[in-house]
């Protein structure tokens, strides 16, 4: 066998830190099981939410195939169901940033063990460790630019982040049915142990002999119970012995302070993070989010946007009440409506919130508007059979610029062409002349600036 020297890291010496060890990655791997499993059904169901087989225009993986299987018509109740889903995708997401970083940190030395194969399922196992670590690193580098609106990634975010989604988790499956078996089996045994008042009486000692610079024999670099004295006890065959250093450097910190440390970091990350999903005092504590903070303006418009109307390119002149019209088509041809024409028509009120993809959102906004289904019995369609309409912006560029509903979207009757916000007239930045709102809807489907609007023909 070939002995590489201390300073290479294929030589088990290289690696030094004590805090590494079966317990202290069963743990971090528990709570990535849990954390990364939610993540990726809550990634599902937003994409869902975009209703990507309605039409082509809401699909951007037009090529997924099989892995659309479970796409279900998005529902409008509750309300705020798109707000809790992506909400809790985002934050946790965030928060679990500390634990995955841990994680892998723990794992190092085994990249590094040699031979690189010994059977068949440590070949899956290096295969999914590969496809492991590269889909978790790019699913949370895109995911946090994503939310930070910084696209510094080629191509689109929606084709990236989904097809990454499957791969990651496909590889998070297989290693986990190879090591969550025997990460159960240590964390139980260690529970055993401290029932027995093993653990916690040497975890203590052994910190204080640590700090005096003796280590009992038998026992080097154990921290909290899991040293090279205890490996066969806890980790048996299942090559997890691998994580502990046989000359391990002398501990400054336990392994339960180091998982405290990590929580501490996902705690603070929740806490400057979360509130953007929520209102008030609140937000003002998302200090890493782009709309955290307080509110961007006083009065009935102050409440959070993510395109301006400049920023579209959309003039005052083509959205002025003289020269905006909505063309409205459907069944029985095409209707041309001013603002002051949709006015006369039933106005009706909304209170619903604004829930984006990046994980901010408003609390409940009143909104009074003309209600969609309304819409579409103008456009000759009985109320019994109100079809999907695609709706159409007045920006000219970017995703979402045209954007589908489903029936059932129209057909609830808080579905709304908004003409007013909060009791005022919407302003440009909120879709001026009239926009979209429907509950439980991603925020793009909920189009600001409407010009068009296309009953039954998705096409």
């Amino acid at each position: 066998m070939v002995r590489f020297p201390a300073s290479s890291p294929f030589s088990p010496a290289f690696w030094r830190s004590p805090l590494r060890g079966p317990w202290f990655t069963s743990v971090l791997g528990l709570v990535l099981l849990a954390g990364i499993t939610t993540l990726f059904v809550t990634g599902l169901l937003s994409y869902a939410a975009y209703n990507p087989d309605v039409s082509p225009v809401n699909d951007k993986t037009p090529d997924k195939g099989v892995l659309g299987f479970y796409l279900f018509p998005w529902p409008t109740d509750p309300p705020w169901l798109y707000r809790l889903t992506q909400g809790v995708h985002v934050t946790l997401g965030i928060t679990l940033i500390p634990v995955l970083l841990a994680k892998l940190w723990s794992v190092v030395p085994k990249l590094f063990v040699l031979p690189p194969v010994r059977s068949v399922a440590h070949a899956l196992e290096r295969i999914s460790l590969l496809l492991l670590v590269g889909g978790a690193l790019f699913e949370f580098t895109t995911g946090v630019l994503n939310v930070q609106l910084d696209y510094l990634f080629p191509g689109s975010f929606y084709p990236l982040h989904f097809y990454g989604a499957w791969v990651f988790f496909a590889a998070f499956l297989v290693h986990a049915a190879l090591r969550v078996p025997a990460a159960v089996r240590v964390v139980r045994e260690r529970r055993a142990a401290e029932g027995l008042g093993g653990s916690r009486r040497t975890e203590g000692r052994d910190d204080r002999a640590a700090a005096d610079g003796h280590v009992p024999a038998g026992r080097q670099g154990s921290v909290d119970g899991d040293g090279p004295g205890d490996q066969q006890d806890l980790t048996g065959s299942d090559g997890l012995e691998e994580l502990v250093a046989p000359d391990p450097a002398e501990p400054t910190v336990s392994r339960r302070g180091a998982l405290a440390f990590v929580g501490g970091g996902s705690l603070l990350l929740f806490a400057t993070t979360a509130g953007q999903s929520f209102d008030g005092p609140v937000r003002g504590t998302a200090l890493l989010a782009p709309h955290g903070g307080p509110e961007p303006g006083d009065g009935p418009g102050g409440f959070q946007i993510n395109k301006t109307a400049a920023s579209r390119g959309i003039s005052a002149a083509e959205t002025s009440e003289e020269v905006w019209r909505l063309v409205v088509r459907g069944r029985a041809g095409t209707v041309r409506l001013s603002r002051a024409d949709l006015l006369r028509l039933p106005q009706h009120d909304a209170d619903l919130p604004i829930a984006c993809v990046e994980g901010w959102s408003t609390s409940d906004q009143w909104w009074r508007g003309v209600r969609l289904r309304d819409l579409a019995t103008l456009a000759g369609h009985e109320q019994g059979e109100v079809p999907d309409v695609m709706v159409e912006s007045l920006q000219r560029h970017g995703a979402f610029r045209r954007a589908a509903l489903r029936a059932n979207q129209v057909r609830d009757p808080r579905s709304l062409l908004a003409l007013d916000v909060n009791g005022e007239p919407l302003l440009p930045d909120h879709g001026w002349p009239a926009r979209i709102i429907v509950p439980a809807a991603p925020g793009v489907l909920n189009t600001k600036w409407v010009a068009r609007m296309t009953f039954g023909d998705l096409a």
